[in-house]
């Protein structure tokens, strides 16, 4: 007896899962980078925290803006091509069915047989057999700016708050380290919780996002130091 299940794919969550992860890791390195910078340039902590506020809510601004635009160019593309399509499957069916078969043929299906699937596949949705088959848009990789826009400012906010935190936490003397350590911290969780989502191995996504917080906030700690030696 078949019994029917549905099976769920990480791939469908690659819409939202993409724009959360980099989200929460700019938040965390480009604030964390900011006080850093600051913290070793000025031993005001007032100074340090109201850098990592307006970090944050300048960040979170600026990834919901550039995610939108980004992704509404994505959409404008997709909506032009599938303008397009339903044009040509409204003005010339034929070519569009032979077309649809020669998909499948290509794919390794017997040329007859990918006749009779365009054929059928026609019959049932046209529209949607071309947008899936030709133009390769399923559900899950469809551009959505304003689900883009959403998750990035809102996961960015979050990972911005953790520097802040430890900034507000830590002593005074120990500011920079304790914002820098605790930070590269919370990258190698990030890293691993985004792992673990998209079905990826740990190691490397781990490795990466740590690497390059550090080298960011080495590269910032370094110019506050110069700057604040000099000035």
């Amino acid at each position: 007896m078949y019994v029917q299940h549905r099976e769920t794919h990480l791939i469908e969550r690659i819409g939202w899962l993409r724009a959360a992860v980099l989200g929460a890791n700019d938040g965390i390195i480009s604030t964390a980078s900011l006080m850093v910078g600051v913290a070793t340039a000025s031993n005001s902590i007032s100074e340090v925290l109201v850098a990592g506020v307006a970090g944050l809510v300048a960040g979170a601004m600026s990834m919901a803006a550039g995610e939108y635009v980004s992704v509404s160019s994505q959409a404008d593309t997709e909506n032009a091509d599938l303008a397009r399509e339903r044009k040509e499957l409204a003005e010339q069916p034929e070519a569009e069915l032979q077309e649809l078969a020669s998909i499948y043929e290509a794919r390794g299906v017997d040329k007859n047989l990918a006749m009779q699937v365009a054929i059928q596949m026609t019959a049932k949705d046209a529209f949607a057999a071309h947008a899936r088959d030709e133009l390769g848009l399923a559900e899950h990789v469809v551009a959505r700016p304003v689900q883009a826009a959403l998750t990035s400012a809102f996961t960015f906010s979050l990972g911005a708050a953790v520097p802040i935190v430890l900034g507000m936490l830590a002593p005074k003397a120990q500011t920079p380290w304790v914002v820098s350590v605790g930070s590269l911290v919370c990258l190698a969780a990030l890293g691993v919780i985004g792992a673990r989502l998209g079905g990826a191995s740990v190691l490397r996504p781990t490795v990466r996002v740590t690497f390059w917080g550090a080298i960011a906030m080495g590269a910032t700690a370094l110019i506050g130091a110069a700057i604040g030696h000099n000035i």
